[in-house]
């Protein structure tokens, strides 16, 4: 036995010799198996793929042979199972001697010593036998290293070329990655190689340059499609220090990108790689240097594209990466170039949002501020899945280069990953965009209520002009021209405003005609020539408020330039320039609501009246300056006059005022009562002989109906009417001003005898027919259609008191007489856009305190307040 084992040993010890030393016939005539795999052609005897194609019956049949066709084979005696084991007896149960001369291939793939692992690492060994972060991920190599191997055998012609099973093997274990619904594993991984050292660099002016190269790279194949829009004008001083310091890096992600998609890496060990590479850099620049990397090569690629026609070098390294034959398929390429665009282009939104989470301001906002923090913890995610969708990317030019159109036509996994990825970043790039949102949203609140305080602050303060205050205002955002000369159509700076008078017009776009005519009507009486306001130095300013919630649409944009082409004086340029903080403000501070507000600064930019609209309705020009002291000399002056309701309205009435005759007011909408009044007062002027003229002054509301009425009332002859409605819209908002204007002084509640008439009168409007009848100026009855009309029907009562009192005493003591009896109710109407609205008022009948209400009410007016406005 001893002797027979010496024999056995020495037969192998010589075989071993051969085996490692053998001559070039016996290299030629009996390969090893690893020869016949990779050299099929090269020798005598036939490989395993051929017997596998060609099952004829062979004498001494290989290894491949045996295990595929073992029938065909004859028994071997010992020896030559010991000389030529059974492969799958090698694998199973392999001898040591055997596995150290004789190793099977599959062996050799499976469980290299560590000599061939040392020397022989190629890309497939790495696939096959992974490390352990790889096995942790992608739990199944060895399914893969056979899929490789198979491949291989059957498919040798593809062996010329750069191997592309690393790809697909990619793409499967993409699969595996892509559906996992649990990134822990991920995140701690990425986590563990992240130790920023401090190193800080603006990433903005990078982004840019790489945002330019890769879209100004043609998205598709035809190379007559370019970016047609420039980007930025690139300034190469600008990045000379900055790439110095970073060129190196990005160089260093390239090669690793490259290598490892010509090797068939696995795509999240890259990914890791690229990480280990920037670990001491923040998530944002990890990013935008990985990116930089990809652009270099990509606009490479598509430059060359792009002018390889006109110049010759660019041509020449152009067919060396085959784009001339790529281009010429353009049609079939199209789907997969939308797809990888469609990659790029998600990659960079994501970027682009993660640079903004960069740059928001810290003194706004910190990291325990909600949102921020959600989207802190799901970076480090973004950034993994961007820079592997890089990886991808860039194994997609490699391959198309590499492997041809035809290769790349027929992946269809790598389209399926392209996909997948892209679905992936954008699930990604909308949660970062919510959370962006609520930062916005946040530090906005912070800016608002800041700049809120510092207009307080302002306007608390002393200054030597107007110039902060204006610019506060008007242009915080330092627009060097601010305001729009509407006369000219000219845009303006702000200086012209300087240590003038500034009268402030504030209101939405709602404003009426009606206003900005008798407005402009005042503006420009003061500019007349001769007249006292010609030297006096104001200014008119529009500032239109338009509620920040609302979208600016194309419709209030056509609103807002028809009303600048109606006002003479200037106006901000566009209501966006309005900051948000102004507008509240404006209401909570100057109780803005949506009726228009005439805020007046004077030269030290001080607010002397915080509404002068009010005076500038009821006094025009001569209420100038327009403070609230101005304003209370005014009143002083005034008495209940005829001519405090119709000055400056319609010079015929103050015509017949001087002549002394007797003038009627009187208004509502029920013609019938218009014609008993109207007709009832001419008989008693005639009787009693006096110059009577009736005035028809409509009402403060119910447009249409107004406008029927004065029709009627021409065509019947029963009275002079105005026919102009701008005149009847005047009327009453001069008489609703007198009520505001006491009521912004603080005399709203004043048992102030002229006061009280100004209520009767806007009491009696709601309540149906009214008239005021006076002699001249003297107004001696303010009543109600159930006392009035009475009076004159009852003439022949008091017609004996007329001789010895006047007409005017007589009519004035019945008239009162038929008051106490019956005192009519009295209402006032508030509207909500009105800024200032009393707590309380007394009634001008009784002097009590009135009780309040809500009212909603229509009356079906065109020109009503449009909520859009």
């Amino acid at each position: 036995m001893e002797t027979t084992n010496k024999g056995i040993t020495g037969q192998l010890q010589q075989l071993a010799n051969k085996l490692n030393n053998p001559t070039p016939m016996q290299q030629v005539i009996n390969p090893n198996p690893m020869q016949q795999l990779l050299n099929p052609n090269q020798v005598v005897n036939p490989n395993p793929t051929q017997q596998l194609f060609n099952p004829n019956p062979v004498v001494n049949p290989n290894p491949m042979q045996q295990l595929l066709n073992p029938n065909q084979v004859n028994n071997p005696n010992p020896m030559q199972q010991l000389l030529n084991p059974n492969p799958m007896q090698q694998l199973l149960n392999p001898n040591p001697m055997q596995q150290l001369l004789n190793p099977n291939p599959l062996q050799q793939l499976l469980k290299p010593n560590p000599m061939q692992q040392l020397l022989n690492s190629s890309p497939v060994q790495q696939g096959v036998n992974p490390t352990s972060t790889h096995q942790a991920i992608n739990p199944a190599p060895l399914t893969a290293a056979n899929q490789i191997l198979t491949q291989q055998v059957l498919k040798p012609e593809l062996t010329t070329k750069i191997n592309p099973v690393s790809l697909q093997q990619m793409t499967r274990h993409d699969r595996s990655m892509i559906s996992m619904s649990d990134d822990n594993m991920m995140v701690k991984q990425i986590h563990s190689t992240h130790a920023p050292d401090g190193r800080e660099f603006d990433v903005r002016p990078l982004f840019q340059l790489v945002e330019d190269i890769l879209h100004r790279a043609t998205p598709g194949v035809d190379p007559s499609i370019s970016a047609s829009q420039p980007r930025f004008e690139t300034s190469e001083g600008s990045f000379i220090s900055l790439l110095e310091a970073l060129s190196f890096t990005i160089d260093r992600i390239s090669c690793e990108i490259a290598c490892k998609s010509l090797g068939g890496g696995d795509a999240h060990a890259t990914t890791l790689s690229i990480f280990n590479l920037l670990s001491n850099y923040s998530w944002d620049a990890k990013l935008v240097l990985t990116l930089a990397a990809f652009a270099a090569n990509y606009g490479e690629f598509w430059l060359l594209a792009q002018i390889y026609t006109t110049n010759q070098l660019a041509k020449s390294m152009a067919i060396l990466k085959q784009l001339p034959v790529i281009l010429e398929h353009s049609g079939p390429l199209k789907p997969r170039f939308e797809a990888l665009n469609n990659l790029i282009k998600a990659m960079m939104d994501v970027t682009r949002c993660i640079i903004e989470f960069k740059e928001l301001p810290p003194m706004y906002i910190s990291q325990d501020v909600p949102a921020l923090a959600t989207a802190m913890t799901h970076i480090p995610t973004a950034v993994y899945w961007t820079i592997r969708s890089v990886v991808a990317c860039a194994t997609q030019i490699t391959t198309l280069t590499s492997m041809g159109h035809e290769y790349w036509m027929s992946a269809t996994s790598e389209a399926w990953e392209l996909s997948t990825l892209t679905h992936k970043i954008n699930s990604i790039l909308d949660l970062l965009r919510k959370q962006l949102d609520l930062c916005y949203q946040h530090i906005d609140g912070k800016i608002h209520t800041e700049t809120f305080r510092m207009l307080q602050n302002l306007f608390e303060s002393i200054h030597i002009d107007n110039m902060k205050i204006l610019r506060a205002l008007i242009c915080p955002k330092d627009d060097a021209l601010p305001l729009l000369e509407c006369s000219t159509k000219r845009r303006v700076n702000i200086e012209v405003l300087r240590r003038k008078n500034v009268l402030l017009l504030i209101s939405g776009l709602s404003i009426s005609h009606d206003e900005l005519s008798i407005l402009e009507q005042i503006y420009s009486e003061a500019r007349v020539p001769g007249t006292r306001m010609e030297s006096t130095q104001y200014e008119v300013v529009w500032i239109p408020v338009v509620d920040p919630s609302v979208t600016w649409t194309g419709a209030m944009q056509d609103r807002f330039e028809r009303l600048q082409e109606n006002m003479p004086w200037y106006s901000v340029y566009t209501p966006k320039m309005v900051d948000r903080a102004v507008v509240r403000f404006i209401k909570e501070i100057w109780h803005f609501r949506n009726k228009p507000i005439l805020v007046v600064l004077d030269p030290q930019g001080k607010v002397v009246s915080p509404n002068a609209i009010h005076m500038m309705w009821i006094w025009g020009s001569t209420a100038f300056p327009f403070t609230s002291l101005r304003e209370e000399a005014l009143w002083k002056e005034e008495t209940w006059r005829l001519e405090l309701l119709v000055d400056g309205i319609d010079p015929t009435v103050l015509n017949w005022v001087k002549e002394g005759k007797f003038i009627y007011l009187y208004g509502g909408t029920d013609m019938e009562w218009i014609r008993k009044f109207t007709t009832t007062a001419k008989t008693v002027a005639s009787a009693a002989r006096i110059p009577l003229e009736l005035v028809y002054v409509g009402k403060s509301n119910k447009r249409e109906q107004v406008r029927k009425c004065i029709a009627s009332i021409t065509a019947e002859d029963l009275s002079y009417c105005w026919q102009d409605l701008t005149m009847v819209w005047f009327f009453w908002t001069r008489l609703e001003s007198m009520l505001f204007s006491k009521i912004q002084l603080g005399r709203g509640d004043d048992e102030d005898p002229m006061l009280r008439e100004i209520k009767k009168l806007l009491s009696y409007d709601k309540e149906g027919g009214w008239a005021v009848l006076s002699k001249g100026s003297f107004v001696f009855v303010n009543g109600h259609r159930s006392t009035v009309l009475p009076t004159f029907t009852e003439f022949n009562k008091w017609k004996d008191e007329v001789p010895p009192k006047g007409f005017e005493i007589a009519c004035m003591d019945y008239h009162n007489m038929l008051h106490s009896d019956s005192q009519p109710c009295c209402r006032f109407e508030f509207p909500s856009e009105v800024g200032r609205i009393p707590d309380r008022i007394k009634c001008p009948e009784c002097l009590k305190i009135m009780e309040k209400y809500i009212t909603f009410g229509c009356c079906h007016d065109e020109n009503a307040i449009n909520a859009l406005y």
